[in-house]
């Protein structure tokens, strides 16, 4: 049997509603697992055990602590992450995460391992916002770095430019920023003064993620739309880097509705299987390059190249285009390096399985 509150027509966690439960989700639970489990959302994960908030009756929601074994993987890729939904096994012998859901969306970057793999910064979110502070000159590279990741993960991007009471001229910082995130809204707020801060808890709907280099001001921002001291908060360093001040995913209520998910500072921003992700970031180069006279065109020194007219016309800036070639670059580096790993995966299944000859097969195909 399922959890007592629900009926046995429906599974609708109704105190689930402010995690982001849906009607959706009822069918998704009923298939993953057969073991008496309830519903729950994933809202800090921490070696091999993660926080969950669960239903607590028909009115309220509990937050226990659960064991990941049951769902441990050698692919990171599939292990449990801040935001995810899980059916959860509450009993005599302990609480276990006994499955995951479907993920509607995920931001992921490569790992920090030598093993080309991705590394899940939030799952099923609604809106990655991209924190970078005015007291500093942006690094337009690594925001586009960030774009790209959040356009594919499937989530809406936002850029929100922090720190307004210290910057000179924060309009013209945005300006630039927006050349860096077509299609993308770009906010300016201070938590110190309030500006902006309206506008940003109006646009934060369903489940938002805070991500950005340390000392970007992420756990100020979410203090402020908490309305609470719920995130530690550091000082700058003198050199103008950040501290390191949030040191897990975790995820909040706000009190306006919707969620928060505040990140750790990331420094590494790799590319992972993004290849949709840049096709937006950089959309100017994209339909430039459909005007290019060769297909396979490398916007290097090729005959008729639509993009390097663009730059000799003063239409495209070079960084950008640089910044392009880059990304592209490392973005099929890595896809390469991840379609090696899991190929010699398949192998080493295949031959634990038994199947030499097809292993020996696929081997000498390459």
């Amino acid at each position: 049997m399922r959890h007592s509150s629900f009926s046995a027509d429906s599974i609708y966690p109704r105190p689930l509603d402010a995690y982001g439960w849906s009607a959706e989700l009822d069918d998704h639970f009923r298939s993953v697992t057969d073991a008496p489990t309830v519903p729950g959302r994933v809202i800090r994960v921490d070696r091999g055990r993660c926080d969950v908030v669960i239903a607590d009756g028909d009115s309220g929601v509990t937050v226990v602590h659960a064991d990941t074994g049951p769902v441990a993987d050698p692919d990171p890729m599939r292990l449990p992450c801040t935001g995810d939904w899980a059916a959860v096994s509450v009993g005599a012998a302990g609480t276990f995460v006994q499955a995951l859901l479907p993920r509607r969306t995920a931001m992921v970057r490569s790992s920090a391992s030598q093993r080309s793999e991705g590394q899940v910064l939030a799952a099923n979110v609604d809106t990655i916002a991209v924190v970078v502070s005015l007291d500093t000159e942006p690094d337009l590279g690594r925001i586009e770095r960030f774009l790209a990741l959040a356009w594919e993960s499937g989530a809406q991007p936002l850029m929100i430019l922090t720190k307004s009471d210290l910057a000179e001229d924060a309009d013209a910082v945005r300006e630039t920023v927006e050349q860096a995130a077509p299609g993308v809204d770009v906010l300016i707020v201070s938590a110190t003064s309030g500006e902006g801060m309206d506008i940003l808890a109006a646009v934060l709907t369903g489940t938002s993620v805070l991500v950005g280099q340390s000392g970007a001001g992420k756990s100020t921002i979410a203090n402020a739309l908490l309305g609470r001291s719920a995130m530690e908060v550091q000082q700058t360093r003198s050199d103008g880097k950040g501290r390191h001040t949030t040191t897990t995913r975790e995820l909040m209520p706000l009190p306006g509705g919707g969620v928060l998910i505040d990140t750790p500072g990331i420094r590494g921003v790799g590319m992972y299987d993004a290849s949709e992700g840049l096709q937006q970031v950089f959309s100017e180069i994209e339909e430039l390059a459909e005007d290019c006279r060769f297909r396979d065109c490398e916007h290097v020194a090729e005959p008729g190249c639509a993009v390097i007219e663009a730059i000799e016309d003063g239409m495209l800036q070079q960084r950008r285009l640089d910044s392009y070639r880059k990304l592209v670059r490392e973005n099929q580096w890595m896809a390469s390096r991840s379609d090696a790993r899991l190929r010699q995966e398949r192998l080493k299944a295949l031959k634990t399985q038994g199947k030499e000859g097809m292993a020996n097969m696929i081997a000498k195909r390459g």
